[in-house]
């Protein structure tokens, strides 16, 4: 190379610089909260008044709005649900399928709602909230909160909301990847015709047994909402391993021979096999919260005193989201019919439960299920076994 050509080069390299793209980091993060966090903090450089940013997530079939995501430091709704039917300033976005900016948050000090009253207390001023859709269907809510009031200006709602459909769209494809698997995994199970008596009324009820039973102890993990809509997204699939299970064992109306029963009981660790090809095929192995979903396939079955099976856990080395499933689905199966039993009444599972709570269950699930009688009934009723499940 010629002085010339040296001279050019250094030129050259002085006058071109790789300055840091702020929002290539957020598509490198797998982690959901990571991106939000680290929107917020984009956002907050431009507008210091910025304090919160949230995303809610909406149950059609329950008409449940239940916090998911959210990158503040002190949360004022930590493991918060409500029916929309009861929030009529929410439920009146929905409707009119716009955001809203409340620029005094005081208008809400009186409210009756306890959501309203959190905001207020936690000393939030204002908000804008966008409703998020899904190829035109609405899927909850996103809230962006300020403990100053009126700072929600024209110009300022214009600049933010594309960061606001940036959030939905992460949060979307965050779901979507999840339902993908989740909606892979039942068409499998669908294709090999198995059937085990598992009706749709089943599990739409044990996996929000499941969710309730994780809600109850989220203080005590410290369980993030996160983390307790990925067992509510997960706990369907915990018997997925029965593809692997002949018929003349999976539908036998008879009791067991011991050899059948040993055959029945390989269908957790087939769970688990079934689970890792999947998320092999799909690329799906740094999903968020993937462990529980295999430990839910494969775990479920273990014990307290660790007789259970596969590998004869014990306690606490049972991953908790294992041991959640494990109260959720027995208790409805005891308070479900099947072709082979009649329903048990509920105080009579709950006493089973609390029998063996400490030796086959965990005593902290089982306590939670029994204390909340209330919202279990209301989900036994929602999703009331019919002729067809």
């Amino acid at each position: 190379m010629s002085q010339e050509d040296d001279h050019l080069s250094e030129n050259i390299s002085g006058q071109i610089s790789y300055p840091v793209d702020p929002l290539s980091e957020i598509g490198q993060s797998g982690n959901l909260i990571e991106k939000v966090v680290r929107i917020h903090a984009l956002l907050e450089a431009r507008y210091p008044f910025l304090h919160r940013i949230s995303a809610a997530l909406y149950d059609p079939k329950t008409d449940l709005v239940k916090t998911f995501v959210h990158s503040s430091r002190d949360e004022p709704l930590p493991h918060y649900q409500a029916k929309l039917a009861d929030a009529p300033s929410l439920k009146e976005i929905v409707e009119r399928g716009r955001p809203r900016v409340v620029s005094d948050l005081k208008l809400f000090e009186e409210s009756s709602h306890e959501h309203a009253k959190r905001i207020v207390r936690q000393g939030y001023r204002s908000s804008y909230t966008m409703p998020m859709y899904a190829q035109g269907v609405f899927f909850g809510f996103l809230f962006f909160n300020s403990y100053e009031k009126g700072v929600f200006t024209d110009v300022v709602v214009h600049e933010i909301s594309p960061f606001g459909h940036l959030v939905a769209l992460i949060v979307i494809s965050h779901l979507q990847t999840v339902e993908t698997l989740v909606a892979t995994v039942k068409t499998a199970r669908d294709m090999v015709q198995v059937r085990d008596f598992e009706t749709g009324s089943h599990l739409n009820r044990m996996s929000r047994f499941a969710r309730l039973i994780a809600r109850g102890l989220a203080d005590k993990y410290g369980f993030s909402d996160e983390y307790i809509e990925s067992i509510f997204m997960f706990s369907p699939l915990h018997d997925i391993g029965k593809i692997g299970i002949p018929d003349s064992i999976l539908l036998k109306a008879a009791k067991l021979t011991e050899a059948e029963f040993e055959t029945m009981k390989t269908h957790a660790s087939k769970g688990r096999e079934l689970v890792d090809q999947m998320l092999g095929n799909f690329n799906l192995g740094r999903m968020q919260y993937v462990e529980v979903l295999r430990n839910i396939a494969e775990l479920h079955h273990e014990a307290m005193d660790g007789s259970g099976y596969p590998y004869g856990h014990r306690g606490e080395n049972i991953p908790i989201e294992a041991r959640i499933v494990a109260v959720a689905d027995v208790f409805d199966a005891l308070t479900s019919s099947r072709p082979y039993k009649e329903a048990w009444d509920n105080n009579r599972a709950f006493a089973l439960l609390q029998s063996l709570s400490g030796i086959k269950f965990d005593a902290d699930c089982v306590d939670v299920l029994v204390a909340s009688r209330a919202e279990v009934e209301e989900i036994q009723a929602y999703f009331e076994e019919d002729m067809l499940g």
